[in-house]
């Protein structure tokens, strides 16, 4: 369990930013991974009274604050009516309810855990993030980045009209993923991202004019097997990902072929 010196509910970014800066405090998010360290912080920042955790949906894209949960997500209707309701099939199988109704967008997507679903998902929808002094950058430029002492305050996924896929695969319900993977097709641009791996995922975009042949699958395969690096931890081993990746981005683009979602 973390302790902490003092608890300060912030009143505005501009103060939690301040206070950030610091290397002995932090920022609170639903702290589930937090709780489970025994760091020891001066002073634990809490963003909830700014109105980040809500979802608004206008005619060109979604803004989701910082502060909402995995399950306001899920269940976002208008989320789950675009992308083929991607977004919560990739959230479901994370852990349980509770977990999610926990656990929020923004420390999960500013911790870049190496087996996060969220993480895989919104990269293949192209999604950006919104931080207070950094301004908007790609989810897949914040990915590569090392954690820094800025505030990510929204992410933001444009209303395009594309296609997408997301397949996982664990040994058990509401283990970690062995690996997961997320597809998504924008006119003739393929987005693959593969994550658990098990590092941070890793995306890849390819141009495929019309369907794809089984030679232009096989060269995707071949190339994401080629260009993102695979290791081994308790789950399995290098080898069986890079054939666990090549069956799930398989599975993953025949979805999309086939209409979305999986």
């Amino acid at each position: 369990m973390f302790t902490i010196n003092q608890y300060v509910l912030a009143e505005s970014l501009e103060q939690a930013y301040a206070l950030n800066q610091s290397r002995i405090n932090v920022i609170l998010g639903g702290t589930l991974w937090l709780k489970m360290g025994r760091k020891k912080f001066n002073k634990a920042i809490d963003l909830s009274a700014l109105g980040l955790d809500t979802i608004e949906e206008d005619e060109d894209q979604f803004k989701i604050g910082c502060m909402c949960t995995l399950r306001q997500v899920e269940t976002h209707q208008g989320l789950d009516q675009h992308f083929d309701g991607v977004v919560a099939k990739a959230l479901e199988s994370i852990v349980g309810v509770q977990l999610r109704n926990g656990a929020t967008v923004g420390g999960t997507l500013y911790s870049r855990f190496g087996f996060s679903d969220v993480l895989t998902v919104l990269m293949a929808l192209d999604a950006s993030v919104e931080r207070y002094k950094g301004g908007i950058v790609s989810l897949a430029d914040y990915a590569a980045m090392r954690p820094d002492n800025d505030i990510l305050v929204r992410v933001l996924i444009k209303k395009d009209p594309r296609r997408a896929s997301y397949s996982c695969f664990r040994k058990s319900a509401g283990d970690f993923p062995v690996l997961n993977c997320a597809v998504s097709k924008l006119e003739d641009q393929w987005a693959v991202v593969i994550g658990a791996r098990p590092g941070r995922a890793r995306r890849i975009m390819f141009t495929v004019a019309g369907t794809p042949s089984e030679e232009n699958i096989q060269s995707i395969v071949e190339t994401v097997r080629g260009s993102i690096p695979f290791g081994t931890n308790l789950l399995g081993s290098a080898a069986y990902r890079r054939i666990l990746a090549e069956v799930l981005l398989r599975r993953n683009i025949e979805a999309i072929l086939m209409g979305g979602a999986q």
